[in-house]
C-alpha cells in the first residue's frame, strides 16, 4: 500500500506539473514543485522525459541523497546507493539541455545531474531563445530557474544553435549542440550588462 501512495503521489506531481505548462500560455513557465522527494522506485517506474520533469521541479532540500539520476544525450542514468544502475532511453528525437546563468560563482559540468547540480540564480526569470544554424528559432520562451537554479528545456536532436539567455538587463550567449558527444548541463554562461 505505501508504494501505490507514492507513486501516486508521483503521478500527482507530474500531472500538476503538466496543467500549470498548459495553463501558463503568456506567463513565465515555472516548474511545478512537488510536495516531497521522488523515491528510486518512482522514477524508475517513469518514461526518462517524466522523470526529468518531475525531479527537476524537486525543491532543492526534498532531493534524494540515496540515488543520482544523470542526464545523458540519449539516456537518464539513474544510480543507487547500493549500486543498481538503470539507463532509461531519451526520445530518440529529442535532447534535454539544462543550463545554469550565472553572476558571481558557478561550477563545472559537463552531464546534469538532476540531485545534485546547483546554479545561484533559483527563482530568477530568463526569455531563452535558440536559434539554429539555418537561422530558424527551435525555442523563444520565458522559464523560471528552478529551486537547484537550473533551467531545462528539450530540443531537437542533431543541430548546431546559438543559445541566447537574458534576465533583469543583462545578457549571456553561447554555442551549443545536440548530438550524441554533447553535454546536457552548460554551466558557464555568465550574465553580463
Amino acid at each position: 500500500m505505501q508504494r501505490r501512495t507514492s507513486l501516486s503521489l508521483g503521478l500527482a506531481a507530474i500531472l500538476l506539473a503538466a496543467g500549470t505548462a498548459l495553463s501558463a500560455c503568456s506567463a513565465p513557465v515555472a516548474p511545478a514543485v512537488p510536495s516531497a522527494a521522488v523515491s528510486f522506485a518512482e522514477i524508475e517506474s517513469m518514461s526518462a522525459a517524466q522523470a526529468i520533469d518531475a525531479l527537476q521541479a524537486v525543491p532543492v532540500s526534498d532531493r534524494a541523497t540515496d540515488y543520482s539520476a544523470s542526464v545523458r544525450p540519449d539516456a537518464l542514468v539513474l544510480t543507487a546507493d547500493d549500486g543498481l544502475e538503470v539507463d532509461k532511453p531519451l526520445p530518440e528525437d529529442e535532447f534535454h539541455l539544462s543550463v545554469a546563468p550565472y553572476e558571481v560563482s558557478t561550477h563545472e559540468c559537463f552531464f546534469h545531474n538532476l540531485t545534485s547540480c546547483r546554479g545561484e540564480l533559483a527563482g530568477r526569470t530568463f526569455e531563452v531563445t535558440v536559434v539554429d544554424d539555418t537561422g530558424a528559432t527551435i525555442l523563444d520562451e520565458t522559464l523560471v530557474a528552478a529551486d537547484n537554479g537550473f533551467v531545462g528545456f528539450w530540443l531537437p536532436r542533431g543541430i548546431e544553435a546559438t543559445l541566447t539567455v537574458r534576465s533583469e538587463g543583462e545578457v549571456a550567449v553561447a554555442s551549443i549542440a545536440t548530438g550524441p558527444e554533447d553535454p546536457t548541463c552548460l554551466t558557464d554562461l555568465k550574465l553580463q550588462a
